[in-house]
């Protein structure tokens, strides 16, 4: 019942054995597994009379599913496995490893923290880092504590969420952003209940593109953003391609 739960899920449990994903797995712009994988499980909404339709033995849920349908399926006695958003890569790992077990799949979930491990290593920068913001759809940035956050000063950026007095979750609107402009913007789209056709519109408007000349403004998609298991490794991956990229920035070219 949980996006990121279905990407762990998709990567190390049999196929076989999985009743249903959520429904956020069927829509491209909530998905943290690929759309042509998602598609072939079912899904099931948050209701509780859709996820007892699926007739699991185990439902694993996130901590924004509903009160009552928590409660319901406690009261039908369906097992239930609760899990957090992880804050860091080791919390994850942990979370990774309590899923593996309660499906019997140790194995799959010592494999797929491993391939963490070796992304890890694979993206760690150790020369000094460059300032830098994640900005999605409507501004959201994530700062001290995130997942994001480690991954962002893992990869050689420093995290410029906390210098502009952010909190952990916050929104920066642009013309704060304009006024305390970062080296590198990584920017995406997180408006989930948005339309299709609806992206960062912001990344459009005239006073970015001029700043454009600088800072670096690259695409880091809003998917990468709140999830871990599989999608940390794709997350490392893009920040580190970011990172290499940027060698010269616009702040420091000849004038």
């Amino acid at each position: 019942m949980n996006p990121c739960t279905d990407a762990i899920l998709v990567d190390i449990a049999d196929p076989a054995h999985i009743a249903a994903i959520s429904h956020y797995s069927h829509d491209p712009r909530a998905t943290s597994v690929s759309l042509d994988r998602a598609r072939r499980y079912r899904t099931v909404s948050d209701s509780a009379e859709d996820v007892i339709g699926a007739r699991p033995d185990l439902v694993i849920a996130g901590p924004h599913v509903a009160i009552q349908t928590i409660a319901a399926l406690r009261r039908l006695g369906i097992p239930l496995m609760q899990v957090a958003v992880p804050a860091s890569v080791e919390e994850n790992k942990a979370q990774i490893s309590a899923v593996a077990a309660r499906i019997g799949r140790e194995r799959q979930g010592a494999a797929l923290n491993a391939r963490i491990d070796a992304a890890m290593a694979a993206s760690r920068w150790d020369a000094p880092p460059v300032g830098a913001l994640i900005w999605q759809g409507s501004g959201l940035v994530p700062g001290k504590g995130t997942l994001a956050d480690e991954l962002l000063g893992h990869t050689g950026f420093h995290n410029m969420s906390a210098d502009m007095g952010l909190r952990q979750w916050d929104v920066l609107p642009l013309e704060d952003l304009l006024n305390h402009p970062p080296a590198v913007l990584l920017a995406g789209r997180a408006d989930m209940s948005a339309g299709a056709g609806d992206g960062n519109r912001m990344l459009s408007h005239p006073a970015l593109v001029k700043a454009g000349k600088r800072i670096a403004i690259e695409q880091y998609p809003s998917n990468l953003l709140h999830c871990g298991g599989p999608v940390i490794i794709e997350a490392l991956r893009r920040l580190a391609a970011v990172r290499r990229d940027v060698q010269v920035l616009p702040a420091e070219a000849p004038r």
